[in-house]
């Protein structure tokens, strides 16, 4: 009898081990050695994820299904995402209305240009202010913060008067002689994002170069330069972006023989029905809101098209320039 006690006890023992391994390994694939690394904080962490995701793709999805949408699918509201038939014509509307290859050319220049053009001046400034030592260098980095914060809408009316006196007005002169002065479009920016990204060079190579005889210039161009490709990459992209988004500037000074897209689009109800479409007029022949979203895909395509082929570089430029702290 005492041995079948016993017996009993070591088995009961026994399962109580088991469970409660059982049960750690349980809790350790839920919950992991650390907060951060169970399955529960992963399923977590995939939820939010998803709905950040949605809530930045969904326009987009949006855009794409409503520009594919024929009229009759627009006005059925039993039609959400996916249309009946398929509609290219709003596509072709938007085409027209744009006039697409002229404009696309205009806002290639202004988006191409004035970015490898801040590249350069925005880089050679950056290198002086972590590197150089001058008088006033200091307050010229402070005055360079305060570009940086002043809005364009309260500077836009002397701007405006000096391009028409200059006769730079409907030229992609308005934005390419800013940047060559390293006050483009968010130059102030890239000039902090140069500067920060040159302090954690090592002095060490600067140093060696300078004994080899190097000048400053040949030292900046030869090997800062090709050691500053990341960060190089991402103010191209940044600035690529933001020129060819800007619709208030180019509102106000690209309005009749340079035109980008972005003012095209604001005038594509006009430029469809001839002149600006009366209340009356929408209702009888309205544009569709399918036009309307095939003009922003074709304006949003080509930039998306150019951050899917750098992403991986870009992410990189990010990651080394400190943008991500």
């Amino acid at each position: 009898m005492k041995a079948e006690t016993v017996m009993k006890q070591l088995t009961s023992q026994a399962r109580l081990i088991l469970i409660g391994r059982r049960s750690q390994k349980l809790k350790l694939l839920l919950l992991g050695q650390h907060i951060n690394d169970g399955m529960a904080a992963k399923l977590f962490l995939y939820f939010m994820l998803s709905i950040v995701s949605y809530l930045y793709l969904q326009p987009f999805f949006y855009m794409i299904s409503t520009m594919l949408k024929s009229l009759g699918d627009l006005l059925d509201p039993t039609v959400q995402w996916i249309p009946r038939v398929i509609d290219w014509g709003n596509l072709q509307k938007a085409l027209d209305g744009l006039n697409y290859s002229e404009s696309l050319v205009n806002t290639l220049t202004l988006a191409v240009v004035p970015s490898l053009i801040s590249v350069l001046i925005c880089s050679l400034t950056g290198y002086a202010l972590a590197r150089l030592q001058f008088p006033g260098k200091n307050l010229f980095f402070a005055l360079i913060f305060i570009t940086f914060l002043i809005p364009p809408q309260i500077i836009i009316i002397p701007l405006y008067v000096i391009y028409s006196k200059l006769g730079w007005l409907d030229s992609p002169f308005v934005f390419i002689i800013p940047a060559l002065f390293g006050q483009g479009l968010k130059s102030a920016l890239f000039i902090i994002i140069f500067r920060q990204f040159f302090l954690s060079l090592p002095k060490a190579l600067e140093e060696a170069a300078m004994i080899d005889g190097a000048s400053m210039f040949r030292l900046f161009f030869r090997i800062i330069i090709p050691l500053s490709v990341p960060a190089c990459l991402v103010v191209f992209l940044f600035s690529f972006v933001w020129h060819w988004n800007e619709g208030y500037l180019s509102s106000m000074f690209l309005t009749h023989d340079f035109i980008p897209l972005s003012t095209r689009l604001s005038n594509l109800e006009t430029e469809i029905f001839g002149q600006a479409p009366s209340m009356e007029m929408l209702a009888v022949n309205p544009v569709t809101e399918g036009t309307k979203m095939a003009g922003a895909f074709l304006i949003v395509f080509p930039p998306l098209l150019v951050y899917m082929i750098a992403q991986r570089w870009f992410v990189e430029g990010i990651e080394r320039t400190g943008l991500v702290d």
